[in-house]
């Protein structure tokens, strides 16, 4: 169920929701429907790990995972996947509504087919499109609590979506030899490390303005300016960094600080909207 991805989609969610303009909601079926999300997630994720059963025993970063150990068969693991995708949604649509029950089944079936069947193997811009399934949650949670979807939630889904391709660029680099040998065209095979490391840097400095387009529309106030403006400001410094590097060795070093600084920044950035909200 990939459940370090299922807490940052689940984390998201639970930002949109709360931030909603929230009318007369149940609380009790709210939390029911983010279990419901939770699942879906999960879902998604099994399904994933499914299809990609041949690549992840041949990856360093996958071959622990259930089907490649022998813990799971690739059967288990699709019937488990669609038996959740298909609980999960009807359980939102149950405790929710039906706006948030479709965005959920667009994000298993985007995730599924559009990213994991049609684009992971084909393309190198496949995290560009099919980051748009990770970037869903949060307009779920909105949904959850509104039965509607406004400029604020897709403003949160822009800044997913425009901080997926240099988060998961930065883990290319350095599991490089992973993906080689898998025969996934991710950027660096396809294109490059230098390529690479310039779509990094552009997909940072895109992502500053969208970072701080909630304060600069008046969706959040003050204190989110003053969190995501450094934030992004140094997500772009790290960027730079790696780019200007020519170094192999210092390359992957900086290439992991990117990472694991992207992961934080997301985090930091949507507790940031929780606290302007909340202060």
């Amino acid at each position: 169920m990939k459940p370090r991805v299922m807490s940052l989609a689940i984390f998201t969610c639970v930002v949109g929701f709360l931030i909603a303009p929230i009318k007369g909601i149940d609380y009790l079926y709210a939390m029911l429907s983010i279990t419901a999300v939770a699942l879906g997630s999960g879902a998604a994720g099994s399904l994933n790990c499914w299809y990609e059963a041949d690549v992840d025993k041949v990856m360093s970063r996958t071959c622990l995972r259930p089907i490649p150990t022998g813990k799971l068969t690739k059967n288990e693991a699709l019937i488990f996947g669609i038996i959740s995708s298909f609980v999960s949604v009807g359980a939102l649509y149950f405790f929710s509504n039906l706006i948030a029950a479709s965005l959920l089944a667009l994000t298993i079936l985007f995730y599924v087919f559009v990213y994991t069947i049609w684009l992971k193997r084909k393309t190198p811009q496949n995290i560009v499109i099919g980051g748009a399934a990770g970037a869903l949650p949060p307009v779920i949670g909105w949904a959850i609590a509104t039965e509607s979807i406004s400029i604020e939630p897709i403003i949160l889904f822009l800044i997913i979506f425009v901080w997926t391709p240099s988060h998961f660029w930065a883990l290319s680099l350095f599991k490089f030899e992973d993906y080689k040998k898998a025969n996934i065209p991710m950027l660096p095979v396809t294109s490059g490390v230098e390529s690479t490391k310039k779509n990094i840097l552009i997909y940072s400095i895109i992502l500053f303005p969208v970072a701080v387009a909630p304060y600069y529309l008046s969706f959040l106030g003050i204190i989110y300016l003053l969190f995501s403006f450094p934030l992004s400001t140094y997500y772009i410094f790290l960027c730079y960094r790696l780019y200007r590097t020519k170094e192999a060795k210092k390359e992957k070093t900086i290439a992991k600080q990117i990472f694991a600084f992207s992961i934080l920044y997301l985090f930091a950035i949507f507790i940031s909207i929780l606290v302007d909200k909340f202060a």
